[in-house]
């Protein structure tokens, strides 16, 4: 019998996405569903996600068909008051694969981002956004709507934090399904005023050490660590890491007295979407086989970024502008990259500052250094396929999904070695070298010196064409589909079942 798992996230590709977490919930579905398990995937009403319904109900009237679909229909249930709003829960399907949303106005039909305002601020009501979203998705998991019922309700980062924590303490029906808490980045955590504890609908007992309480206030991502049948992290080096004060960020004495709990799946990738001989973004598509129409893309990247046309190294960012990702360091070794004949191609956004500071390097550096602040997919994919290297210098990263997509691609991972980035790239130090498994370069602490050590490195070896194809071509054959890690999460939920 298929195993039934409520999928609970604030982002789900392609309806919503800021980061990795969006792009690994949306390929949850498909990587579990050769595994015997039936995911729904239950997300906030935002404005985009329902005007993707409604298009979508649209189309079928009309015959059409794309990612989202089925016709929107009588809602499945109501909240008239649910912790202070209205709210409704809508079906549709994403993938192919069965969607609910809640659809609550009061909460999400707002402009701006998932988590903010147009301006880049959170908004001041998360806290109750955000626990409204978990109190739904525990009722809908419990067995309080009509039809619906879990075997394992499975919550992801701070924003669904909540849901195993209403599921233990104020549960909708005496059936509680078994639960897990995936941390994907465990330095978000969701953390407010104990004034805020009234108006969560929980009992007095759940405000203590050992349900919602944290550091005198409410801890959205600690309640759902404490409260959770099982806590998994997106890499084993990074469910390590997370033990120890540097990178625990004041969870790692809960995280180790769970120890025997937590275990570290690594992300797969969406191979559907990323794939270099099919990636409908390309002017050339590739395989490993025919690496040299890969220089198209290349010429692609220099126009897209206004560098100089050249044979030279293109090294590309796809990231965050922020600290933990290493950009003021990454700021720094500019002109050294520069000396060392690389140019850069950066596509991302952050903090002002760091925004500021790599628009001086494109100004310093005409036809060098090139800058597209923002995000867009679809430039995202021609980086990867047209660039060489693509720099990762974080301090931290629990798993990474870029240098994934850049080893599918061909495009050499240049990374800090830290959590998933440890786990997912073989350095090219001499033995891997000379047994063809280097897949790409890895450098410790993220300092200047090391980062600048790192480019020279790639640099030298991307001055001996045969050697670069070699590391190309291996990091290519490497697997990071979801086959492995969907088998892993499919033996976990087996697991708790069975206990």
């Amino acid at each position: 019998m298929a195993i039934s798992v409520l999928s609970v996230a604030s982002e789900a590709y392609p309806l919503v996405k800021t980061g990795g977490l969006g792009d690994v919930v949306g390929a949850l579905p498909a990587a579990l569903a050769p595994h015997g398990v039936d995911v729904t995937t239950f997300l906030p009403g935002y404005p985009r996600v329902l005007a993707a319904l409604e298009a979508a109900s649209s189309q079928q009237e009309h015959g059409g068909s794309g990612e989202v679909s089925h016709a929107l229909g009588a809602p499945l249930h109501r909240w008239p008051d649910l912790l202070g709003a209205p709210a409704q829960l809508l079906e549709g399907e994403i993938a192919g694969h069965r969607l609910l949303v809640l659809d609550a106005p009061g909460y999400f039909a707002r402009e701006g981002g998932p988590y903010g305002d147009p301006a880049g601020r959170d908004w001041d009501d998360n806290w109750r956004r955000f626990a409204a979203f978990a109190r739904a998705a525990a009722d809908v998991a419990g067995g309080a709507v009509a039809g619906e019922r879990y075997d394992v309700l499975h919550a992801h980062d701070w924003q669904s934090g909540l849901a195993p924590a209403y599921l233990r303490f104020a549960p909708p029906a005496p059936a509680v399904p078994r639960t897990v808490m995936t941390i994907h980045n465990i330095a978000f955590q969701g953390r407010y005023d104990a004034g805020i504890f009234a108006s969560l609908a929980l009992p007095a007992l759940a405000f203590a050490v050992d349900g919602v309480e944290y550091y005198g206030g409410v801890g959205y991502l600690k309640a759902g660590l404490e409260s959770a049948d099982a806590i998994t992290t997106v890499s084993p080096t990074y469910a390590r890491e997370i033990l120890s004060p540097d990178f625990g960020m004041g969870l790692e004495g809960l995280i180790r007295t769970r120890q025997r709990r937590v275990s570290g799946i690594v992300n797969g990738i969406d191979t559907a979407v990323w794939s270099p001989s099919a990636d409908p973004s390309l002017p050339a598509r590739y395989d490993a086989a025919t690496l040299a129409r890969r220089a198209v893309n290349k010429r692609a990247v220099e126009q897209a970024f206004a560098l100089d046309p050249g044979e030279g190294a293109i090294f590309c960012v796809v990231s965050r502008l922020t600290w933990q990702k290493g950009m003021d360091v990454l700021a720094d070794a500019i002109p050294a990259l520069v000396e060392r004949g690389g140019r850069l191609a950066l596509l991302g956004s952050g903090d002002a500052w760091l925004e500021q500071a790599f628009r001086d390097a494109a100004e310093r550096f005409p036809g060098q250094i090139g800058v597209r602040l923002g995000y867009d997919e679809a430039l995202s994919h021609l980086l990867q396929a047209g660039s060489d290297a693509i720099l990762i210098p974080s301090r931290f990263e629990p798993c990474g999904l870029t240098q994934l997509y850049g080893l599918a691609y061909g495009c050499v991972p240049v990374v800090a070695r830290t959590g998933g980035l440890a786990d997912t790239v073989i350095h090219a130090n001499a033995a891997a070298l000379a047994a063809g498994v280097a897949t790409g370069i890895q450098f410790d602490t993220v300092t200047y010196e090391s980062l600048v050590g790192a480019i020279a490195l790639a640099t030298d070896l991307y001055a001996d064409a045969e050697r670069w194809e070699q590391i190309q071509r291996a990091g290519m054959a490497a697997d990071f589909s979801w086959a492995t890690s969907g088998r892993r999460y499919a033996s976990l939920y087996r697991e708790l079942l069975a206990a």
